[in-house]
């Protein structure tokens, strides 16, 4: 059979069947594009924070403005009050969001650390429960270092407040890109 890359997935039923091949060049520039993107996030954790931190207010506000607007037109809406509660929730987070850059990146990176220490503890249990298959000990070795990961964000505020969120968006992305050029550079056309 010919290299898992070279083919796009068929849409049908049976996930191993294949459509078409690939359009390298496509493949290509989206993995240089991300790759691009990723290094400007790393190179600028902080910024990459803000804008992440402002662009998440923003969709809250417009949620709760819409959550808001529904529970005054609603006809005889049941859940009134904890829809316009719902509403007035979003609309005060996405202000302080949005409009408080600096505000609540501490909160956000103990947010994030929470997250990497609940989903260690998850994928430690996980590999222990797979155990003896294969990759039980690589889903042990994964939750141990999310729980590293979130403790030591923990441990380093305030300082990790100014960096972790924009780092790992870059990192995400910068690895995207690769998985992405990898794809397109190994593909046969």
């Amino acid at each position: 059979m010919s290299n898992p890359a070279e083919y796009r997935a068929d849409p049908g039923n049976n996930p191993t069947r294949v459509s078409q091949p690939v359009s390298r060049p496509k493949f290509i520039a989206l993995g240089m594009l991300l790759i691009v993107l990723g290094l400007i996030a790393i190179g600028a954790p902080l910024a990459t924070t803000i804008v992440v931190k402002i662009f998440a207010g923003w969709l809250l506000l417009a949620s709760g403005i819409a959550h808001v607007i529904h529970a005054f037109t609603a006809r005889m809406w049941k859940a009134f009050f904890e829809d316009f509660f719902l509403g007035c929730l979003h609309i005060a987070v996405g202000i302080w969001l949005a409009f408080f850059p600096l505000a609540g990146i501490i909160g956000l990176t103990v947010l994030l650390a929470g997250t990497f220490v609940v989903d260690g503890f998850i994928k430690f249990q996980m590999g222990l429960r797979l155990r003896p298959d294969s990759g039980w000990l690589l889903m042990i070795v994964s939750g141990v270092v999310a729980v590293a990961a979130g403790v030591l964000l923990i441990l380093g505020l305030p300082s990790t407040a100014t960096w972790a969120i924009g780092l790992l968006i870059g990192a995400n992305i910068l690895m995207s890109g690769i998985a992405f050029l990898g794809i397109g550079l190994t593909a046969r056309s």
